[in-house]
């Protein structure tokens, strides 16, 4: 069982950081790409960023790219998502995503709110 705790969303100014983390239970952690999706009210979700098991490879949505930073600590059993320069349409609800055996973990999610 694999269970997924975010933290550190919150009410930020447009131009202004957050950064996110997820903690995860288990230890497919280290062995198992990680991603960082967001929805909007209204909207469906969408992935943010990925990154591989070992921090190697990532990804992102051309909406996010320059902007955000996907980043893990495998010793931590933890993934962040340091968002900078952050626009009114970055207002979501941010989740961490883990894809292990064909099943899908999700958080309970993070709500960011980007104030113009």
């Amino acid at each position: 069982q694999v269970q997924l705790v975010e933290s550190g969303g919150g009410l930020v100014q447009a131009g202004g950081s957050l950064r996110l983390s997820c903690l995860a239970s288990g230890s497919i952690f280290k062995i198992s790409a990680m991603d960082w999706y967001r929805q909007a009210p209204g909207k469906q979700r969408e992935l943010v960023a990925s990154i591989g098991s070992s921090g190697g490879t990532t990804s992102y949505a051309d909406s996010v790219k320059g902007r955000f930073t996907i980043s893990r600590n495998n010793a931590k059993n933890t993934v962040y998502l340091q968002m900078n320069s952050l626009k009114p349409e970055d207002t979501a609800v941010y989740y961490c995503h883990l894809r292990f055996a064909s099943n899908d973990y999700w958080g309970q999610g993070t709500q960011v709110t980007v104030s113009s």
